[in-house]
Order: structure tokens, then C-alpha cells, then sequence
């Protein structure tokens, strides 16, 4: 039996909508690009304030980055 994470973010779904990569997102919000491959594959979530940080560099609205619960 595996235990699959729910997926919570759509950021690497976005990265690629706005043809821009890990990397770029990395090194226009100053992270470390192991942080931001974490946030894209689901490991592990970005605080609600990066969030935001992430909305405006890929000029999206924030509720565009989560995975809706309804």
C-alpha cells in the first residue's frame, strides 16, 4: 500500500502554463532551487507569504497556485 501525498500546490502546473522553470522562479524570489523543486514535485509547501511572493512573480492570482478543495 503506498501512501501518496495529496498534492496541495499547482506551482510547478503554473511554472509551466507561463513557460518559465524551477529555476527561474528560484532565482527571482532569491530560494534555493532544492526548496523550489520541493514545492513543485509537493514535498514540502511554501509559507503563505512566499505564496504571495510566487503569485506576483508569475502574475497570477494566488488561488491559481492551490489545488481547491471543493
Amino acid at each position: 500500500m503506498t501512501t501518496e501525498k495529496k498534492a496541495a500546490n499547482r506551482i510547478k502546473a503554473v511554472l509551466a502554463e507561463r513557460s518559465k522553470t524551477n529555476n527561474w522562479l528560484a532565482e527571482k524570489l532569491n530560494k534555493n532551487r532544492t526548496t523550489v523543486s520541493k514545492w513543485c514535485t509537493n514535498q514540502m509547501q511554501p509559507t503563505i507569504e512566499t505564496l504571495f511572493e510566487i503569485a506576483e512573480a508569475l502574475d497570477v492570482d494566488v488561488r491559481e497556485l492551490l489545488v481547491s478543495t471543493k
